[in-house]
């Protein structure tokens, strides 16, 4: 059982520390693979590595981390594959929940309705509901999801309003943006992590990942710990974070 604020395994001090992590959690596939097992008992192997970070994060100071738990495109898999992590996902958001719940993480979901097993949503809505009132760290769940489908599905909530006289197309900014988007409230990501060495965004967080620290580790993820979620922490405090401004520091 994975152990909140476990004494054999403490933190290092961080000079700086993201406060939104945003998660790929790929290579289960090819982890399960070299161990001569199918592909679905890698990602069986990668929840225990979900609340190795989590709980890595909230000792260390996170206080956002989003999972990509299944895109928009994973519809193409196989059907059994599709089928098992429809499945998967809601069975471990009931088992994991209420200890969730005990470390004061509230949950979120990211993603659309369509398409999406009417008993994932009620998973989804049923762990948002009973986490709400938690503080600590919030989790969002990005199930049914794809960046540039949110800023479509944005966009069209926008048009609709124009349509209908309560949004005047010339007074749209960036912030009038954020408030039509899955979860409103989600900060900018500030370290964006994935695991197996892949080194490619996927569709995920596109607008929330603008001014985001990329970090590709060739770690597959069932094989993340939070001493792997700490080193990339580690790593994020030592970049420079300009935001588009510059110092001039010529060589002497």
């Amino acid at each position: 059982m994975v152990q909140l604020f476990d004494p054999q395994r403490r933190p290092p001090v961080f000079s700086k520390v993201p406060k939104h992590i945003a998660v790929v959690m790929d290579g289960n596939g090819r982890w399960a693979n070299a161990r001569g097992l199918t592909r679905t008992e890698g990602h069986k192997a990668g929840e225990a590595a979900l609340l190795e970070v989590i709980a890595g994060a909230i000792e260390a100071g996170v206080t956002h981390v989003t999972a990509y738990a299944f895109s928009t495109e994973n519809w193409k898999r196989s059907p059994d594959e599709v089928r098992f992590l429809m499945g998967y996902n809601k069975e471990v958001l009931r088992r994991r929940r209420d200890l969730l719940d005990s470390w004061g993480v509230r949950i979120r979901w990211a993603g659309r309705r369509p398409k999406l097993w009417p008993t994932v949503i009620n998973e989804l809505l049923e762990a948002e509901k009973r986490t709400r009132s938690n503080s600590r760290l919030t989790l969002t769940m990005a199930v049914n999801y794809g960046g540039r489908q949110e800023i479509l599905d944005a966009v069209n909530r926008m048009a609709d309003e124009v349509s209908a006289g309560k949004l005047k197309p010339g007074s749209i900014t960036e912030k009038t943006m954020q408030r039509f988007l899955y979860v409103p409230e989600l900060p900018d990501v500030d370290l964006f992590l994935r695991s197996s060495g892949e080194m490619r965004t996927s569709n995920f967080l596109l607008w929330q990942s603008s001014y985001a620290e990329m970090m590709f580790l060739p770690t597959l993820w069932p094989d993340f710990t939070r001493e792997t979620i700490w080193e990339a922490i580690d790593s994020f405090a030592n970049r420079d974070r300009r935001f588009g401004q510059a110092t001039d520091a010529p060589l002497n």
